[in-house]
């Protein structure tokens, strides 16, 4: 998995704001991120390991990447989980991006239209390959 085209330069994680916002994260610190149920999502989180950059994505009507996080704690199974599937990683608030970056301006850039967040906007923890994180981080600086 660490040919040039698919290696992994971080994930990203999708959060309802309603339910846990980036700012929730900022105001605790770490949490423990858990409640993922789909399987290829969970897949995924199984291969985060600590040290991994997450960007943070707001669903609902915000749809946008709105911060970033670090990775403290590699996948574990869920200890509040009767479900042996289930798993979580810790993570720790690193920065939040003034200026939110939205699907809108995500699904307009040709470079980023085979990423998972365009081809299957409901997977809610996906990998992010180096040169997309380093798209993404252009295109928010653009927008500043």
């Amino acid at each position: 998995m660490k040919s040039k085209e698919t290696a992994v330069g971080g994930w990203l994680f999708k959060e309802e704001p309603d339910h846990f916002s980036f700012s929730d994260l900022e105001r605790d610190g770490e949490t423990l991120w858990d409640g993922v149920d789909n399987n290829l999502a969970r897949k995924n989180l199984r291969l985060v390991q600590a040290g991994d950059q997450v960007l943070y994505y707001h669903t609902g009507k915000e749809k946008a990447i709105v911060g970033e996080m670090l990775v403290v704690e590699s996948a574990t199974p869920d200890p509040s989980s009767e479900d042996p599937k289930a798993v979580v990683v810790k993570v720790r608030a690193v920065r939040s991006w003034s200026t939110p970056l939205t699907l809108a301006r995500i699904k307009k850039d040709p470079e980023l239209s085979s990423w998972d967040l365009v081809r299957n906007s409901r997977l809610s923890v996906m990998a992010v390959t180096a040169a997309q994180w380093q798209r993404l981080l252009k295109l928010r600086d653009d927008d500043n």
